[in-house]
């Protein structure tokens, strides 16, 4: 069976969101363009080193170039997406790879999410030479997003994804862990249940 590949380039709408309420909701990558939409749930993990992967990567673009790249420093206002995800949503496939690149020819952000695979292998060595097999771009790889973003587009992306992973439960004032509505066991309470 051939690698189904969701292309984008360009997208008219790229966001990370969630479904759910805080402490139990499903982080999803969503792309959409000409009437189509993708969504691929990763976890809040992975949405969080992915937004920060993309400013440290536009942070090099920039630096490298002298700062003559089209990319903005910061996210720019007017393009900002705070909407909801477009519904429904439909799960096309769990993330379990992800990875950037910058076309320095086209002046673009390239963004992956592969679809998550489980590896049957006998030794090191096998469970090796799969993973190199996985990150060949072959016909008849798992699932694959890919993404070509703006610099700027990259930006408000990176900066929406950053605003949902801090969106959740507020943490504990004392060891940071998140607050249920009932409260939560702290640990720095010695076990004694702490509001919220």
């Amino acid at each position: 069976m051939s690698r189904q590949v969701f292309l984008y380039d360009p997208p008219e709408r790229f966001v990370a969101g969630t479904v759910g309420l805080p402490g139990r909701r499903t982080f999803f990558l969503q792309a959409s363009a000409a009437g189509r939409v993708t969504s691929v749930a990763l976890e809040k993990t992975q949405v969080a080193a992915l937004a920060e992967r993309i400013d440290e990567l536009l942070d090099e673009v920039l630096r490298r170039t002298g700062g003559n790249a089209p990319v903005p420093a910061v996210a720019p206002v007017e393009i900002a997406d705070t909407a909801p995800l477009d519904t429904p949503v439909e799960e096309e496939f769990r993330v379990g790879t992800m990875a950037l690149a910058w076309d320095g020819e086209e002046q673009r952000m390239i963004v992956e999410a592969q679809a998550l695979v489980e590896l049957d292998a006998e030794s090191e060595e096998d469970l090796a030479e799969a993973e190199e097999r996985l990150l060949q771009d072959e016909e008849n790889g798992p699932p694959m997003l890919r993404v070509r973003l703006s610099g700027a587009q990259a930006r408000a992306f990176a900066k929406r994804a950053l605003d949902v992973v801090n969106a959740g439960r507020p943490p504990c004032p004392l060891c940071s862990l998140p607050l249920d509505p009932e409260g939560h066991v702290c640990p720095r309470q010695n076990g004694y249940r702490r509001g919220a």
